[in-house]
């Protein structure tokens, strides 16, 4: 496994929001972790990702312990974040905010070019400043910048917050491409259909805690899930 979860809680002041989490993600895998707004799909990867630490349990990429390191290094031994608020520099152009996703190294132009390959808007518009574009764009270029790091694992948070429905589906064909191409995707979303039509397996996350798992052909035939996520009696 490229990435192991065990026994992770974490919360805030003192509070836990997330218990015994356990999950794995092979390399080149799409794990989607699902759930209503609230469940903790956020504090989970915040603690993955080294912003918020964990209570206990552990994460491990590659076999080499990541726990409670501190997120810069979090980042260099390779896993991105992409929140949900995107955290883009406004005043910024759209290739300035792409090269800081490298730093601290240079910006490679491998990267670049798949970055500009996956989002042709990005390429268009790198001399735009961030904060002048549309939603959907500014969706494009989170996920870009996080490229520029050239990662083992992406995750994602909430990918679809703040975009129209056709707009939502277009970042969700954008992951389609980029698991094509064997990067490995973690993706926390409330939007059950999108994600599991991307992933190979999923987590049902419910008040902080797993409470199913499975490939989206069970999940989605689960009455569980089929009522509360997909609007299936």
């Amino acid at each position: 496994m490229l990435l192991e979860v065990r026994g992770l809680a974490a919360g805030y002041l003192g509070q836990k929001v997330v218990s015994d989490i356990d999950f794995d993600i092979a390399e080149g895998e799409a794990v989607a972790i699902v759930g209503s707004n609230g469940a903790g799909k956020s504090t989970l990867l915040r603690t993955i990702a080294g912003l918020l630490g964990a209570m206990s349990g552990r994460v491990r990429l590659e076999e080499r312990d990541l726990t409670r390191r501190p997120a810069h290094r979090i980042a260099r031994a390779g896993v991105a974040y992409v929140p949900a608020e995107r955290h883009l520099f406004p005043a910024m152009t759209v290739k300035t905010n792409l090269a800081l996703g490298a730093y601290p190294r240079r910006p490679d132009s491998g990267a670049l070019e798949l970055v500009f390959g996956l989002f042709p808007r990005l390429e268009e518009r790198q001399r735009q400043r961030a904060g002048t574009l549309s939603g959907g764009e500014q969706q494009m270029l989170a996920v870009g910048r996080a490229l520029m790091s050239q990662p083992k694992v992406l995750m994602l948070d909430e990918p679809t917050t703040g975009l129209a429905p056709k707009l939502a589906r277009s970042a969700f064909t954008a992951l389609e491409g980029l698991k094509a191409r064997g990067l490995t995707l973690l993706i926390a979303e409330q939007q059950v259909p999108l994600a599991l039509s991307v992933a190979d397996r999923g987590y049902v996350l419910e008040n902080g805690r797993i409470t199913l798992e499975g490939t989206p052909e069970e999940l989605e035939a689960n009455p569980e899930v089929r009522r509360a996520y997909l609007g299936v009696a």
